[in-house]
């Protein structure tokens, strides 16, 4: 079996505008997770600015909502709605797949916590990171399958961070687990 290198002339320093250049998204349904705030609310721009019909999937709804109007104030592109979400309860993400409609072409999951100064756990029993980071985006896409699927060429993008790399966990040394 043969492995080809995927070279692509982005780096870290490029911006969702300079990948999307040329790029016609019309016709095109994307979610974005955590599109409330940070690189979520840029994500969701430009997907909106190339022709998207965009659904910001938010736990605040009124800042979700703000943004929204935003973009569609920058883009002129009003196929921008918002819609609940919190990745860490599963009622949650299965009212949002059940109230999704028809097929979808892109799913972003950006939407994540960190930082949070003492370990919490959900409903569920999961640690809250895990459970909002990795478990809510996993039942998320799988949810999504079948709309997924009727895309006919979909694309399914999860962020992820490095934040891990600081830890200062005395057994993980900085840089990766050893052993």
């Amino acid at each position: 079996m043969t492995t080809a290198t995927i070279q692509t002339p982005f780096g870290e320093h490029s911006t969702a505008t300079e990948v999307a250049a040329g790029i016609d998204l019309s016709g095109r349904r994307a979610i974005v997770t955590g599109a409330a705030s940070g690189i979520g609310v840029e994500t969701a721009r430009v997907l909106a600015d190339r022709g998207a019909t965009v659904t910001l999937a938010v736990r605040d709804t009124d800042a979700g909502a703000s943004v929204a109007a935003g973009i569609r104030k920058s883009t002129r592109n009003n196929a921008v709605d918002v819609r609940p979400l919190e990745l860490a309860e599963l009622g949650s993400i299965a009212s949002f797949i059940r109230d999704w409609d028809g097929p979808l072409d892109i799913l972003i999951n950006n939407a994540g916590v960190m930082a949070i100064p003492e370990r919490r756990v959900t409903a569920g029993g999961a640690e809250l990171h895990f459970a909002t980071n990795h478990l809510g985006h996993f039942a998320l896409a799988t949810g999504l399958c079948n709309a997924l699927s009727a895309s006919g060429n979909a694309r399914v993008v999860s962020l992820s961070s490095t934040a891990h790399l600081y830890c200062g966990a005395p057994d993980v040394p900085v840089g990766g687990v050893s052993g």
